[in-house]
């Protein structure tokens, strides 16, 4: 084997760990800042009755009033929104220093694992057996060159 295809070989095993690697770290991130969020909202925690206003893929927006009168819509969204629907009236729980992070009520970073550890085993589902296998074929085409 030559040279130059044992060199594309080791670029493609390193960009696959670094891919696995930087979804990993991605994902464990947003784990930390799930709970982080969490213990924010349970450090000052006030509730409200909410409007969901609308649900698109990235967020889903609310409307709900604090005790003070005043009404808060969310820039970000609801925290943990899966099975909301427009026009809905849903319990939240919100961070009473910072009104812009809620949740849904009785909802919390739990909800986040099973999706980010359901995306990390999978991602080294594919990176791991394709790293062993770009291994292999540079130990084998090593092997095969003459002593």
């Amino acid at each position: 084997m030559t040279a130059k295809a044992e060199r594309v070989r080791r670029i493609g095993w390193y960009a696959a760990l670094v891919v696995a690697s930087l979804v990993t770290v991605l994902c464990v991130s947003l784990a930390f800042a799930a709970i982080r969020n969490d213990s924010s909202i349970e450090a000052e925690l006030g509730q409200a009755t909410a409007q969901v206003e609308s649900v698109t893929f990235d967020r889903t927006i609310i409307n709900y009033a604090t005790p003070d009168g005043i009404v808060h819509s969310p820039a970000n969204g609801v925290l943990y929104p899966a099975g909301l629907a427009a026009g809905q009236l849903v319990n939240i729980e919100y961070d009473v220093g910072d009104p812009e992070l809620a949740r849904v009520a009785g909802r919390s970073a739990a909800t986040t694992l099973l999706p980010l550890g359901s995306m990390i085993f999978f991602t080294w589902l594919v990176a791991g057996p394709l790293l062993w296998w770009i291994r292999r074929l540079n130990t084998r085409s090593r092997a095969e060159l003459p002593a």
